[in-house]
């Protein structure tokens, strides 16, 4: 990943200008700005799912078959509305500068390899899902690529997925591409294609820049107007093909 300079050096009109083409400032009617950034009380299915209806539903259809094949799928994660991602956001923020001694820069530039910017994240939505196989047993971090892979504790979970997922909506999001940019690979984060396709459609219609400018999140001071740009092409945009 590039390096970016955080400095805020561009003023509030510049920085509209510069994205406005890409992002004009009006949003699909069927989903709301409050929806796409996370802060609508949207209707989830499932205790320890929480999905939108009908990725709920497919959910636990691949459930069911892969239990067939062997494998538990288990939820790590699924839903965030957007203050807990503020939330996540601000603990690796102080955590990468104040017991780490980064400057923000370097924070924000770490935090950004896997998490997202509250407003901005794909989980905000009620389609996305991080998943684990829950039968195998694993100490410590449970989503780290390594454990995917050959040797692996979900090796064959994945192998799984790589052949089925699909036949139930879900695919995974942030691929092993070398040539991606943006956030790095997850094997473990699914998303259901047939509702978060339209609703990133939505989401690229809003101004974010705009809209990540009346925020106040620790570290948000330190964005500029090409760095949102980079951020919103290489984590949001550059992901599986599928998707867009």
């Amino acid at each position: 990943m590039k390096r970016r300079s955080f400095l805020k050096n561009t003023a509030a009109s510049g920085m509209a200008c510069a994205l406005s083409p890409v992002f004009p400032y009006f949003a699909d009617p069927k989903y709301s700005t409050e929806e796409l950034m996370g802060k609508a009380d949207i209707k989830l299915f499932g205790e320890g799912i929480n999905l939108r209806e009908e990725a709920y539903n497919s959910f636990l259809e691949m459930k069911k078959a892969a239990y067939s094949a062997g494998f538990d799928i288990k939820m790590v994660s699924s839903f965030r509305d957007y203050y807990h991602q503020q939330r996540i956001w601000e603990r690796k923020y102080l955590n990468y500068t104040e017991d780490l001694g980064l400057s923000p820069f370097d924070a924000i530039e770490k935090i950004i390899e896997y998490s997202t910017i509250p407003g901005t994240s794909r989980h905000h939505w009620g389609t996305d899902i991080d998943i684990i196989d829950g039968f195998p047993k694993s100490s410590g971090d449970v989503l780290v690529p390594e454990k995917f892979e050959a040797g692996g504790p979900y090796e064959g979970f994945k192998l799984w997925l790589d052949e089925n997922s699909t036949k139930y909506g879900f695919y995974l999001v942030y691929t092993n591409n070398p040539r991606r940019r943006g956030f790095k690979y997850e094997p473990w984060h699914y998303s259901y294609a047939p509702i978060s396709i339209p609703m990133l459609t939505a989401y690229r219609k809003l101004n974010i820049l705009k809209l990540l400018e009346e925020e106040r999140f620790m570290g948000s001071e330190h964005f500029t107007a090409g760095f949102i740009k980079t951020y919103l092409q290489d984590n949001i945009l550059d992901i599986n093909p599928v998707l867009l």
